[in-house]
């Protein structure tokens, strides 16, 4: 059977008179790798903190472990590691002293400390390094030393809150290779973000999040199969000005299931992106540009959550 390492129902969070999280059910099993998606304010960090067993619910019921968290903090957070969103590093000490430190805080002996050490800067990528402080190193070599400290302790799930916010593509996707090599040896993750990219690379399942609540869940393929078309035909039209996209909607109706216009083009969702394309030009419209792409998980997210900024 397959085993339950977090279950949430009817989970809450409140703070005075306003709800982040708002009656969400959740459950992650043993080697999953599971997110938490949604733009920021929808309570993905919140919800973070409560199974980080840092932050007690204000309602419904949170097990980790069979544990809770409430009651036996101490316990889950032994077998957790956590990345939070921020890195939290000592940057007046050195590398392999952080890892040092951060170890004798579970209690570890030294000589596991010392191990564990050896095998994580080289996971980390950071053995040459050890003696370097801080401070001065990279945003992606201080992020995977941050990911490095959150394993000191062997946990069980590893709890990352946004892992690559502000990293470069080259320092995300090389954080992204050790999150799944982590994954291919047994180690649960959890993870929230709002990059779509990352969700699809690194998730098996996820929910996605807005206002608070689950508004969507399964993995990335089911997620646009159910929320999207096959395709997305991306049109810019040649518009006498003021006008903008947003006024042209009218123009292509009928073609494909549904248009969204927005100010710089127009998105025709359909299964047949070339066959859009033909009954456009059939309407005696001539694009400024066209493009046929497949559906993405960022069209679901948008789809779900909307495009307006949220403070």
């Amino acid at each position: 059977m397959t085993e339950i390492l977090l279950s949430a129902t009817g989970l809450t969070k409140t703070f005075g008179d306003f709800t982040a999280v708002d009656g969400i059910d959740v459950q992650v099993t043993k080697g999953e790798s599971f997110g938490f998606l949604g733009p920021n304010g929808a309570g993905k960090s919140s919800t973070m903190k409560m199974v980080a067993a840092t932050s007690p619910p204000s309602g419904g019921e949170l097990r980790i472990f069979g544990l809770d968290p409430v009651t036996d903090g101490a316990a889950v957070r032994a077998r957790l590691g956590s990345v939070p969103q921020q890195d939290n590093l000592d940057e007046e000490i050195t590398v392999e002293e952080n890892l040092h430190v951060y170890g004798r805080y579970f209690g570890l002996p030294r000589k596991v400390i010392r191990e564990r050490t050896e095998e994580l800067l080289d996971f980390a990528q950071l053995t040459g390094r050890r003696k370097d402080m801080v401070e001065p190193l990279s945003g992606g070599m201080k992020r995977r030393l941050t990911i490095a400290r959150s394993l000191i302790n062997n946990p069980e799930v590893l709890l990352l809150d946004e892992p690559t916010t502000g990293l470069d593509p080259q320092a995300r996707h090389v954080l992204w290779d050790r999150l799944f090599r982590l994954k291919r040896r047994g180690v649960t993750l959890i993870v929230t973000t709002h990059y779509m990219e990352e969700a699809e690379q690194l998730c098996d399942r996820l929910v996605v999040m807005d206002h608070g609540r689950i508004v969507a869940e399964g993995s990335p393929r089911e997620l646009i199969r159910e929320h999207a078309t096959r395709e997305v035909l991306e049109l810019r039209l040649q518009l006498e000005e003021p006008a903008d996209h947003t006024t042209a909607a009218h123009l292509v109706e009928g073609i494909g299931s549904h248009v969204e216009a927005l100010p710089d083009r127009l998105l025709l969702y359909t299964d047949q992106g070339d066959d859009a394309l033909d009954a456009v030009l059939a309407r005696d419209l001539h694009p400024i540009s066209s493009i046929v792409r497949r559906s993405t998980l960022e069209d679901v997210f948008l789809h779900l959550t909307g495009r307006t900024l949220v403070d």
